[in-house]
């Protein structure tokens, strides 16, 4: 009789539990992990965390997911994640390289007064990678990432503005220099 009475009690409490989730949403919902920052974007959530975790998603390799936060966040104004989908553009992570996506993240950053999209994009234009090449104007936005204190722009400054200052010879076949 006992035995009987807990098969009851135990196949009553399934029901119980679904009965419940219905009632009340997601129980015990996943937090503080890549997840729940994906399922939160797919939900058009974005945060600072959310929209940081986006670099931990890219430097563990997940390019795919990694553009999906930085799209959503640039999308929602957050100028970190242009810069972030600036250089996945430019070094094809992800998808295809395309410079002239790169600039358009790297414009759309600095017009936003965000010093390393001033500082990307004056390397752009310096380099013409992306856009038409314009010295006067790419000196001016690295004079504007210096001058908000981007220890990057300043050191370019030091070198009287060559870009090989700030460029891994590693990446010299991208921007049209001879690696010997």
């Amino acid at each position: 009789m006992r035995l009987a009475a807990v098969f009851v009690v135990l196949s009553v409490l399934p029901a119980t539990a679904d009965t419940e989730a219905d009632q009340y949403g997601t129980l015990n919902p996943e937090e503080l992990s890549i997840n729940r920052v994906l399922k939160d974007i797919e939900d058009g959530m974005t945060s600072m965390t959310n929209c940081a975790t986006g670099y931990f998603i890219t430097k563990s390799g997940d390019h795919t997911n990694a553009r999906k936060v930085f799209t959503r966040c640039a999308q929602d104004g957050y100028s970190g994640a242009m810069t972030w989908m600036g250089q996945m553009d430019d070094n094809g992570l992800g998808g295809p390289e395309n410079p002239a996506a790169a600039a358009a993240w790297d414009r759309q950053a600095a017009a936003t007064g965000d010093p390393v999209g001033q500082f990307n994009l004056g390397l752009d234009l310096l380099r013409g990678r992306g856009v038409a090449r314009d010295e006067v104007a790419g000196r001016a936005l690295i004079d504007q990432a210096a001058d908000q204190g981007l220890s990057m722009a300043r050191r370019l400054q030091g070198a009287d503005y060559d870009t090989d200052e700030v460029t891994p010879d590693a990446d010299n076949w991208k921007y049209g220099q001879r690696l010997f």
